[in-house]
């Protein structure tokens, strides 16, 4: 998803959005001391964020500053900066940003509070930092044109003859770019370069999901690969993009199971060590996992204990395959999309 960067500060009078609910749970400030004010770059839909993080000031008094762009522009910026860096956290929507700073040393080990909020499977192994938020890989297809036992039984079909022309990606995504990072960690470099040549040959590219679900809607495609919660946000609305729209989960652990993780973590160089634990940790947390479920962002909760929105097929019956979101490369996954011809 492509977005203009921008700062935005988030304040404490945030009543006035009408969607948090009370002040509780975490500790304020001490009186006698100012609330530091955090840096955030922020990588994830800003509309969750700003819910998200008005509700944390709104508890604890601590401001945000946000700034909000792409994961890769912002992973980019914060691997320049280095040391030097303004940002306090690093939220993004797709892991393997996370793993392009991680790599470069630039986080803070995440506290323990944080890391036991979620099940193991949504910490990299190196607990450089932390899920907050997932997304499944769907295929979207047009219910007119592709019936059921006509579907593609696994997402690397899809390099195949037969689709040639039949469905879409948006390639320059970082939400396609972290599903081809998937491929890459279960299949290996070789399958995966074989996979996106074929890919490069059948699809039509896009810009955004969401411009692969309306050309699927329109039957200008049969299908498409996007993220889950693209459709089901479409469906809470009007519908009008995903009328003639059905989802495929693949399951059976295929790549095209992949759930995508959205990460959080503390900047090494912060001199706000605490409370931007502190912001981490309620992302994941009880009181922001609420947040996030109450929204319209469709998107998974992680949490322990809490639910996701109503509707979405639950986390646990997705068979997604199992990854180490440490080891998905975006540097040799742009690579491999330049070599194909994809970028």
């Amino acid at each position: 998803m492509r977005r203009t960067t921008r700062w935005t500060t988030v304040v404490a009078a945030v009543a006035a959005l009408g969607l948090l609910t009370g002040c509780g749970g975490s500790d304020t400030s001490s009186a006698s001391q100012d609330p530091p004010t955090l840096t955030l770059y922020n990588a994830q839909h800003e509309d969750l964020m700003m819910l998200m993080v008005a509700d944390f000031t709104k508890r604890t008094g601590i401001d945000v500053r946000m700034r909000s762009g792409d994961d890769t522009e912002l992973a980019n910026q914060l691997v320049q900066e280095g040391a030097a860096s303004p940002a306090d956290v690093f939220v993004t929507e797709n892991s393997p940003s996370m793993t392009l700073v991680a790599r470069k040393g630039l986080f803070a080990p995440v506290a323990a509070p944080a890391l036991a909020q979620v099940a193991p499977r949504y910490v990299p192994s190196d607990r450089t930092w932390v899920g907050f938020a997932a997304r499944s890989t769907v295929f979207a297809y047009n219910t007119d044109q592709v019936k059921p036992g006509a579907l593609p039984a696994s997402l690397l079909d899809l390099a195949q003859p037969q689709w040639k022309g039949r469905f879409g990606v948006s390639a320059g995504g970082a939400d396609f770019q972290a599903i081809v990072s998937a491929v890459l960690a279960l299949k290996g470099e070789a399958a995966t370069s074989a996979w996106l040549k074929g890919v490069k040959d059948n699809a039509k590219i896009y810009e955004g999901n969401e411009a692969v679900m309306k050309a699927v809607n329109s039957g200008e495609i049969q299908g498409g690969v996007i993220y889950h919660y693209y459709w089901f946000k479409d469906r809470a609305e009007s519908g009008a993009n995903s009328k003639n729209v059905a989802l495929e989960y693949f399951g059976k652990q295929d790549p095209g199971a992949f759930v995508g993780l959205s990460g959080a973590g503390v900047l090494k160089s912060s001199t706000e060590q605490a409370a931007a634990q502190q912001l981490v940790a309620y992302l994941n947390g009880p009181q922001g996992q609420q947040v996030l479920a109450d929204s319209p962002a469709m998107e998974y909760a992680v949490g322990n204990g809490t639910a996701s929105a109503k509707g979405l097929k639950p986390l646990d019956q997705l068979d997604a395959p199992t990854v180490d979101v440490a080891q998905l490369n975006a540097p040799k996954v742009v690579d491999l999309m330049q070599q194909a011809g994809l970028l």
